[in-house]
């Protein structure tokens, strides 16, 4: 029994010796003489353990409380967004490749390289078009630190998916102080997990409520234009030629109406959507029956409503069509919208507010996922929006916990998610192009060159 106490003191020094041995190790990879940390394997390295990342050969560009500043506003807002400042020398021949094999976690990276900046994504994190949209964006940026804080804060709007566990799973570097700072951690560890646990949801809750007052906007615009549409029609269930058919589509309209206008008051977030835009879509094809039982034509069939806007009503057909920078595809379109791209003209698309003025719904943001759903269904959307900031927004798993599930499978990983080097090698680019030189490796141009 005498040994006991001996026994647990040696079981302590143990276990506090395995921490300090981790601390140790990364006191000595760091010190002068280490391996050099332009390697891109040591690249990404630092970036699974922190967001940002900065070459000792570059720190001139960007101060480390800069740094530091911008990796925990990503931390913060828990999205896969990693940036690199790197020397103008560093070389770049397949860089972003290389780059996203060694650290192996689906995400956005953006690397400013001396001069230049340019960045990548896995499209089911944010598509093609959205990485070149943000690389656009920030080109005219003053120094370094604004131009990284202006793609960062872009980025936070645009990119789906979570942050990679490795950033809070321990694996970074760990505070020295002795064995007993380690042991205070450990006690205090429940404390700190809880308080960002909570800073973390309230942080999430407040996103939500914004996106939502947002949407809130667009769902108003909506709900009036069906009602402006139940005015037009201006029918009356006592008038003359009136049947049971005709009232029973008008009492089915003006029901999807104050529905639509209950749903949106009592909307918490913006998922709840969903049910305002599924109840507009349902009670206009009513209205469109209606129509035609007075004007003696043939039933409509039941049609998704077109998708450059769905307050032009139910599609009549579906046409080509190719949005910026992505694949071609079948779009359910409205008579005037048909015309319209006959005769080589552009489809009236329904535009909404974003921080960058106004653009197309399918380039506003995530919450605009639910809003469309409820017009297009679950299994005609991704189809839709293959290729587009919302669609590469809705890819990943991470979008559901958001935003809600039910638009069909958009495959892929989502933002965060550990896949090693199993991901699209498009997505990163081939050769390097003119990177570095002759307006900047990317600069909004083509995403598959540069690098």
């Amino acid at each position: 029994m005498k040994d006991a106490p001996r026994r647990i003191h040696i079981r302590l020094i143990r276990l506090l010796i395995v921490p300090v041995a981790a601390v140790l190790a990364v006191l000595i990879a760091g010190a002068p003489g280490a391996q050099a940390a332009t390697d891109v394997s040591v690249i990404a390295e630092k970036l699974r353990e922190s967001p940002v990342y900065v070459d000792p050969e570059a720190r001139d560009l960007l101060a480390e409380s800069d740094a530091e500043a911008l990796a925990n506003k990503i931390e913060d807002a828990d999205k896969p967004i990693f940036v690199a400042v790197l020397p103008g020398d560093q070389p770049t021949e397949n860089l972003f490749r290389n780059l996203r094999t060694e650290t192996g976690v689906t995400g956005l990276y953006g690397i400013r390289l001396g001069d230049a900046f340019d960045a990548r994504a896995d499209s089911s994190v944010l598509s093609p078009q959205g990485v070149r949209n943000l690389v656009t964006s920030v080109q005219g940026a003053g120094d370094v630190k604004a131009q990284l804080n202006d793609f960062v804060d872009s980025a936070l709007r645009s990119t789906g998916g979570g942050a990679p566990g490795s950033w809070t799973d321990g694996s970074g570097e760990v505070p020295v102080g002795g064995l007993v700072t380690v042991g205070a951690l450990l006690a205090a560890g429940g404390a700190g997990v809880y308080a960002v646990t909570r800073r973390n949801r309230r942080r999430h809750e407040e996103e939500q409520r914004a996106a939502l007052e947002k949407l809130r906007v667009v769902v108003d615009e909506d709900i009036t234009a069906f009602g402006e549409e139940l005015d037009r029609l201006d029918f009356h269930p006592g008038e003359s030629g009136a049947d049971d058919a005709m009232r029973a589509d008008y009492q089915h309209a003006l029901d999807a109406y104050e529905q639509s206008k209950t749903y949106m008051a009592a909307a918490r977030k913006p998922e709840d959507v969903r049910a305002v835009t599924q109840a507009v879509e349902d009670g206009r094809f009513a209205l469109a029956l209606l129509d035609a039982r007075r004007d003696g034509s043939p039933l409509p069939e039941r049609r998704p409503p077109c998708f450059f806007d769905p307050r032009h009503g139910p599609s009549v057909t579906e046409a080509t069509w190719t949005p910026p920078g992505g694949a071609e595809r079948e779009v359910p379109v409205c008579a005037a919208d048909r015309a319209r791209l006959a005769d080589g003209a552009d489809p009236a698309i329904r535009e909404v507010d974003t921080d960058h003025g106004r653009r197309p719904y399918w380039e506003a943001g995530p919450a605009y996922g639910p809003w469309a759903g409820g017009y297009f269904g679950g299994g005609l959307l991704p189809g839709l929006l293959v290729g587009t900031m919302l669609g590469g927004m809705m890819a990943g798993p991470g979008y559901a916990a958001d935003y809600g599930a039910g638009y069909g499978d958009f495959g892929g990983y989502g933002g965060g998610d550990v896949s090693g080097a199993d991901f699209d090698a498009g997505d990163f680019g081939g050769g390097f192009g003119d990177f570095g030189g002759g307006g900047g490796f990317g600069g909004g141009g083509d995403f598959g060159g540069g690098f």
